[in-house]
């Protein structure tokens, strides 16, 4: 009960959103933009078609040098266009991309501290993380999953590699019936990267230990 009375107190606010329609080279999106009633950021929602059940989802922390500049050390960019694809792909979906996340919650400054240390002393994303004492992960999935809920979305097959989302998302009420792998191509500039997540962060990586560098 309580924790029912938890999750209506922390419903998204009409006046919080703010909807239109977006049109891209994949598909005609529903763009919703939201503040969430906890976090007090503001969020973005790409929605494809309708349905409440069996939802192809991506949730997607925000990373700037990835989403937007296209950078090789990471997969993030090719993970959120490769989620869009599917969605596109499907016809249906709902891709909710989550802002102020950025180097897995620590932020910017301190997400490019840390890539000082991998570049200068060869330590991995969890090392260059802790060896600064920032923790490895602060995301928070909730405000999704309160987004998810607005839209009447009950259970989802999730985009991700990542068995502690489906944990977050299901903690939060969100019922995910499968986690669709992701897998985005390894190259020289991020199999370390992804070895590191594979081994530290136990993300489900299979193509990373076949992979042959060129």
């Amino acid at each position: 009960m309580h924790e029912r009375a938890a999750r209506r107190e922390h419903t998204i606010r009409d006046e919080d959103v703010a909807e239109s329609q977006l049109a891209t080279r994949r598909a005609n999106f529903r763009c919703i933009a939201f503040r969430d009633p906890v976090d007090g950021v503001e969020h973005l929602a790409l929605v494809l078609g309708s349905a409440s059940e069996d939802v192809l989802v991506r949730v997607h922390s925000e990373c700037l040098t990835g989403d937007v500049f296209g950078a090789l050390r990471c997969e993030c960019g090719d993970q959120l266009r490769l989620a869009l694809d599917r969605i596109a792909d499907e016809g249906s979906g709902v891709l909710v991309y989550l802002r102020g996340q950025e180097g897995r919650g620590i932020g910017l400054v301190a997400k490019v501290r840390t890539q000082v240390l991998q570049d200068s002393r060869g330590l991995d994303t969890v090392d260059s993380a802790t060896a600064l004492g920032y923790p490895v992960d602060t995301r928070d999935y909730g405000p999704a999953a309160r987004l998810f809920r607005r839209l009447g979305v009950r259970s989802v097959r999730l985009l991700s590699n990542n068995p502690d989302k489906v944990r977050a998302l299901e903690t939060s009420g969100i019922a995910v019936v499968r986690r669709v792998p992701l897998l985005a191509p390894a190259s020289e500039h991020n199999v370390g990267y992804l070895t590191a997540k594979r081994d530290r962060l136990a993300h489900d990586l299979p193509h990373i230990g076949a992979h042959v560098l060129e």
